[in-house]
């Protein structure tokens, strides 16, 4: 098998078609077996549900090339769960752990050859996502439903791959007390999009989003989980109810417990514990940017340099983020089941 002809090191985080994707349909109260489609297009009426009031959920994996030329993905067991709590929420029948671990090998296979390369610094960036099809006018669940996953090729999240960043404290709220931002909608991240369009024009990266009832506690970024360091071997995680469980951020708990034995808490952090100076390094992370490091935060004129700095990753977060993607990339043994290979 052929790589395309791209500028592997130097891929954007941006979508490029490729050559197959998997498409399942729900009518009639059941879901079909699905199969691999070279049609990118969607087509659907005016007043699709997914259209008209944003019944749609989704997912982020990667498939990457490990040292020994094997094409692996990472916990995808993990992707189908939060799917499947995703479309509980919103009323859309979830699909089988085993349709969509299915629909990975597959959507991998077919698209081998858009797998960057081992030590490129890109992987192969999966979109598995379900939406209602169906005309609907009422406000009510759809009652037909599609099934996609794509594939395409991507370099680092920010740009500057694991550089710090500089965030801001929003004005906005990200999700509401028993609302819907534990799940991964795509109406949290739309409501997100005002918020990072402010951010950036302003010079920051990403917003941190404080609890909507006292507005004093850390929750996540637009599009990231957040976590901290105390510089005495603590990794300190936000709780809250309405933080999505990023499957970065849970490998993330387990590689510092297991593996660089460092003590966990995962509780309620405030804004000013960070502001403060308590922590000596923050990380956002997620599928897309793993970890990116936390060099500023500034809250309405207030600003807070961590210890870390603005130049480099500080040194758990690149421990941490070097061990994982060591795990990722075959180079560290993984725990049993997190690595999974892809038949070809």
């Amino acid at each position: 098998m052929e790589k395309k002809n791209l500028d592997w090191s130097n891929l954007s985080f941006s979508y490029m078609k490729t050559d197959y994707r998997f498409v399942a349909n729900y009518t009639n109260g059941a879901w079909d077996e699905g199969a691999l489609t070279a049609d990118d297009m969607i087509t659907m009426s005016e007043d699709a549900g997914v259209l008209q009031y944003a019944q749609t959920v989704f997912e982020g994996l990667k498939a990457y090339e490990t040292k020994d030329g094997r094409i692996v993905t990472f916990r995808p067991d993990l992707n189908a769960e939060r799917l499947h709590d995703s479309a509980l929420r919103l009323e859309i029948p979830p699909i089988t752990k085993e349709m969509f671990l299915k629909s990975v090998q597959e959507t991998v296979a077919a698209n081998a050859a858009w797998v960057p390369p081992f030590g490129s610094g890109a992987s192969l960036y999966l979109r598995p996502y379900i939406f209602g099809i169906n005309p609907v006018i009422g406000v009510k669940p759809a009652d037909d439903y599609q099934y996609r996953i794509f594939a395409t090729p991507v370099g680092p999240y920010f740009k500057g791959g694991a550089k710090p960043i500089s965030i801001k404290v929003s004005d906005f709220d990200r999700a509401a007390p028993h609302g819907s931002g534990n799940i991964k909608a795509g109406l949290n991240y739309a409501m997100s999009l005002h918020a990072i369009v402010t951010a950036h024009n302003e010079g920051f990266a990403e917003n941190v989003y404080l609890d909507p009832a006292t507005r004093t506690k850390i929750e996540e970024t637009g599009g990231a989980n957040i976590i901290f360091t105390d510089g005495n071997g603590t990794l300190v995680v936000p709780k809250s109810d309405s933080i999505l469980p990023s499957i970065t951020r849970r490998s993330l708990v387990y590689v510092a417990e297991h593996y660089l034995g460092m003590k966990i808490e995962e509780r309620e952090v405030l804004l000013e514990e960070v502001m403060s100076g308590k922590f000596t390094e923050g990380g956002l992370c997620g599928t897309a940017a793993v970890i990116s490091p936390i060099g500023k935060i500034t809250d309405h004129g207030r600003e807070f340099t961590f210890a870390s700095g603005m130049e480099e990753m500080g040194p758990v977060m690149t421990k941490l983020r070097e061990t994982l993607t060591g795990i990722q990339m075959g180079e560290i043994e993984a725990p049993e089941g997190w690595v999974v290979e892809i038949k070809l």
